[in-house]
């Protein structure tokens, strides 16, 4: 919504001895933002992709979630917290899991955003293609950020040269399924 708004103005030269008046004419947009519901939206999306690519990679490596809260040093509903996407993991923790499982840590934090230029983008786009393939002809819904944390493991897997089932396909899917 735009209106315009007449504004009288007045400059001096700070003793007020010389001073001049003029009226300006704006353009008024109102718009409310909830800026603190925005960035908390925002936090809520990064959190939730985080927490399905945690539970990806703990999956991959083959232990429960109180295992794994063992060896990165945090309470196991701590960790529980994490995976659901519902606090942000420490980079202590972060790092444990990299250390002791070899789990790529920036993809943990950052996804399909980890891929640089030189990738392969057509492969990127050949498992974000097949996969929405995959998910429409099922008739399963996810959101988006657990959609990449699925894109994202799968691109993974295919720079390592590592072959992706079908099993895990559905494996990841079922894994970040609400």
């Amino acid at each position: 919504m735009e209106s315009l708004v007449q504004h009288h103005l007045t400059c001096s030269d700070g003793n007020n001895r010389n001073s001049s008046s003029f009226f300006a004419i704006f353009a008024k947009k109102y718009e409310v933002v909830n800026w603190k519901s925005k960035m908390a939206q925002k936090h809520a999306d990064l959190f939730a992709a985080m927490g399905a690519r945690l539970t990806i990679a703990r999956s991959e490596v083959g232990i429960s979630q109180a295992a794994m809260a063992e060896a990165i040093g945090v309470s196991p509903r701590a960790y529980h917290s994490y995976e659901k996407g519902q606090r942000g993991i420490p980079v202590e923790a972060l790092i444990a899991m990299g250390e002791r499982f070899e789990v790529d840590v920036p993809w943990l934090l950052l996804g399909t955003n980890a891929i640089r230029a030189g990738h392969d983008f057509n492969a990127l786009k050949e498992i974000e293609s097949s996969l929405d393939q995959h998910l429409n002809a099922e008739g399963i819904k996810i959101k988006s950020e657990k959609r990449g944390a699925i894109v994202a493991r799968w691109y993974e897997s295919h720079v390592k040269g590592r072959e992706v089932t079908d099993d895990d396909v559905h494996t990841w899917i079922e894994l970040v399924r609400e």
